[in-house]
């Protein structure tokens, strides 16, 4: 990551509590999370099923609100935005990708890009150029007119991602973005989320248990018990990941 984008940060979260209720017993999921992350930064969120790193995930997509504490998205308090402020700034500053793809199926490759652009409020021909732009940039530039039932896992995957660009976000939210994959498409999907922070600039988040991500990491977020074990840059990592049996060196 460039040092001018070290300038500013992006995300920011301050004393970070999630709590659930679960019959009589409450369970705490996060624990005081304070993280800062830079503008055009790729972390990677690490740790146990249980350890709070898909809660935290979830707070700084605005897709759940904290018990306390707060998330600045680009120096806004996320909650003190009402409802419709956090729709806009979801839209707009946020790109999503899932483990499960969560691509409408009766859509085609196409149709599922341009379908955030409606909600910002793109043209048509707006919405058509970008979509078709995005599907090249991922590499289904051929695959337009297809459904997700026509197409491979990691072709499903590289859709979701043009997806999460079709706004031209900020930040790029990734949970377990190579779950659902065989270990060389995962590889693929995850060289191509690092290719695209480096030539955007985009900010991309992983919630991950897939030792893979690290290699393209600026920064790994170690959670365990809903707190912050440690964090650690890519450098202070020994630990030859990403090649699969057979590849040369």
């Amino acid at each position: 990551m460039a040092e001018r984008e070290r300038e500013e940060y992006i995300v920011r979260t301050k004393d970070l509590h999630k709590d659930y209720q679960m019959g009589e017993v409450i369970v705490h999921a996060l624990r005081g999370i304070e993280l800062d992350i830079w503008r055009g930064e790729y972390v990677s969120i690490m740790g146990p099923s249980g350890s709070g790193k898909s809660t935290l995930f979830n707070m700084v997509g605005g897709l759940d609100k904290p018990t306390r504490g707060t998330v600045f998205i680009d120096e806004v308090d996320m909650a003190q935005l009402d409802a419709f402020e956090l729709a806009w700034l979801r839209c707009r500053k946020i790109g999503y990708i899932f483990q499960t793809f969560n691509l409408i199926p009766v859509m085609t490759a196409l149709e599922n890009i341009t379908l955030p652009m409606i909600f910002a409020g793109a043209t048509h021909d707006e919405m058509i150029e970008r979509g078709v732009e995005l599907l090249r940039i991922v590499g289904l530039g051929d695959r337009l007119h297809h459904k997700p039932s026509e197409l491979s896992g990691g072709q499903q995957q590289r859709v979701a991602i043009a997806r999460a660009l079709a706004n031209g976000p900020s930040i790029v939210l990734a949970d377990e973005p190579t779950g659902n994959l065989d270990l060389k498409t995962g590889k693929e999907i995850i060289e191509l989320l690092r290719h695209l922070n480096q030539q955007s600039g985009v900010t991309v988040i992983s919630a991950t248990h897939d030792l893979k991500m690290i290699d393209v990491s600026d920064r790994i977020v170690w959670i365990r018990d809903g707190t912050i074990d440690r964090i650690q840059e890519r450098e202070e990592i020994e630990l030859e990941v990403g090649r699969m049996e057979g590849e040369e060196e």
